[in-house]
């Protein structure tokens, strides 16, 4: 294809609206019988590497999403040790979940936070960053 037929295509398409741009791609997946889909970058592992050990979070963000309110009182002391706050600011922190409790925690820290908070009678949540 010429570079002015191709710079022609590219302004056709161009003016197309998004309805006229979806019409478009239907029937063109009918007539060459293919599937447009997004396409997903998958990394190859490396050689002689294990595919389970591909992606693995080493820091987490960990999120306070539940305190019952018959364990407020134990959650909030784990609050505060975890985080270091005050009293009425835990206490803020605990009523107001779902709530950030740290930012970023190393792996072992985070289940460490998890383990004190659910030993409480809360839930966590530990999101890999």
């Amino acid at each position: 294809m010429s570079k002015k037929k191709t710079e022609e295509l590219v302004d056709a398409l161009s003016e197309l609206t998004v309805l006229e741009m979806a019409e478009l791609k239907t029937l063109l997946e009918d007539k060459w019988g293919v599937k447009a889909a997004a396409p997903v970058a998958v990394a190859a592992p490396a050689a002689g590497a294990p595919v389970a050990a591909a992606v693995e979070s080493t820091d987490f963000q960990v999120t306070l999403t539940e305190a019952p309110a018959d364990k407020k009182i134990g959650i909030i002391k784990v609050v505060r040790e975890i985080t270091g706050l005050g009293l009425k600011e835990a206490k803020d922190l605990v009523e107001a979940a779902p709530k950030e409790l740290k930012p970023t925690a190393p792996k072992a820290e985070a289940e460490d936070i998890k383990k004190k908070i659910e030993t409480a009678g809360g839930k966590v949540t530990l999101k890999g960053l």
